[in-house]
């Protein structure tokens, strides 16, 4: 069965803007056969300022394939209780390298490679509650 992933987005900030929408359906590297394995989907509640490895690249029961065609999407929930606050943020780092900062509700999606040193962390920027949902798609090595 196939990942498709989709996204929509429109803007009355930049004028003449038409918006975007594309979708794409994951597949292994270089071929059109879909990716078929999943870290399974998880969340995880952070209340504390340290970093945390929401995925250990090492422990994955199912060995993905270093740099191929591995997906991560990752999205701030807020408390997990239905309260979104856009001040609570959490920067997700990958081998502890930032790649951005997630807001109450702000989600991503990122190609992702899987070599057994880099892990994907979420480091909170303060102790407020706050749950990521997050899934991994990869190639079996």
């Amino acid at each position: 069965m196939a990942t498709i992933c989709t996204i929509n987005i429109s803007s009355d900030a930049a004028p003449g803007f038409g918006g975007i929408s594309e979708s794409m359906t994951l597949t292994q590297a270089g071929t059109v056969v879909d990716i078929d394995n999943t870290t399974g989907f998880q969340r995880r509640k952070l209340s504390a300022t340290g970093a945390v490895d929401l995925i250990t690249m090492a422990n994955e029961v199912v060995e993905p394939k270093d740099s191929v065609a591995s997906k991560i999407y990752i999205r701030n929930i807020g408390d997990g209780r239905g309260n979104i606050d856009k001040s609570v943020g959490v920067t997700i780092g990958v081998n502890a390298e930032p790649i951005g900062k997630l807001y109450g509700g702000d989600w991503m999606m990122m190609p992702l490679t899987c070599i057994d040193a880099d892990d994907v962390t979420a480091t909170p920027a303060t102790d407020d509650t706050v749950v990521l949902e997050f899934v991994m798609f990869y190639e079996e090595a």
